[in-house]
């Protein structure tokens, strides 16, 4: 199972394909397909349909929702990264070196009452974290990493390091190369070196 993952919440029922309306109830679906999670997302009539036919097999969890229209994104100039948007790219980015900090970014989140705890299942003993960002739908599935104490500060550390500097570091700061060391080299191969009178006395 892909233990970090986005889905977006759908702008149409799954089942009729009608696009949903602004403040629209519907209704989502979580079915565990393999070792993968899919989410589907039906309007309250064919939500309806469903459960009287029994169709609803297999799911894990489910929901309902009320559909937001999405609003107009001004163009920014800068974009500068939230801990919202590190995590969206972390789980993009799906590094194994970034469990820690994307799972104590989404904890901070759900403080926060930016994500929401819609399901928590447990996979190969490991606990599964299902999130909600209610604005938006969109769903983060978010692996519990099994943190020890020891390790709480190194993460707190590459945490405040995203925050601050995204997920692009500045470069180390260059050593300056020492100058006095080539000077003295020089200096002594000059010292050395033969001059012109004392060539031509040896010659003679």
């Amino acid at each position: 199972m892909n233990e970090w993952n986005i889905q977006s919440r759908a702008h149409a029922c799954e089942a009729c394909t009608q696009p949903f309306a602004d403040q629209q109830p519907y209704h989502t679906v979580l079915f565990e397909e393999g070792k993968e999670l899919r989410r589907s997302d039906i309007c309250e009539p064919c939500a309806q349909k469903a459960v009287d036919g029994r169709q609803h097999k297999g799911f894990i969890s489910q929901w309902h929702g009320i559909y937001e229209m999405p609003p107009a994104q001004p163009v920014e100039a800068i974009q500068k990264d939230t801990a919202e948007t590190i995590l969206r790219k972390l789980v993009e980015l799906n590094d194994p070196r970034y469990a820690a900090a994307g799972y104590i970014l989404a904890v901070m989140l759900e403080r926060k009452r930016i994500l929401r705890v819609k399901e928590q299942i447990k996979r190969d003993g490991q606990r599964i974290f299902i999130y909600e960002q209610p604005k938006t739908g969109d769903i983060f599935t978010i692996a519990d990493p099994g943190l020890h104490l020891d390790q709480l500060e190194q993460v707190q550390h590459d945490v405040a390091s995203l925050l601050e500097h995204g997920l692009n570091p500045p470069p180390p700061p260059e050593t300056p190369v020492a100058e006095t060391e080539t000077e003295t080299e020089t200096e002594t191969e000059t010292e050395t070196a033969p001059q012109p009178d004392e060539e031509a006395a040896a010659a003679s």
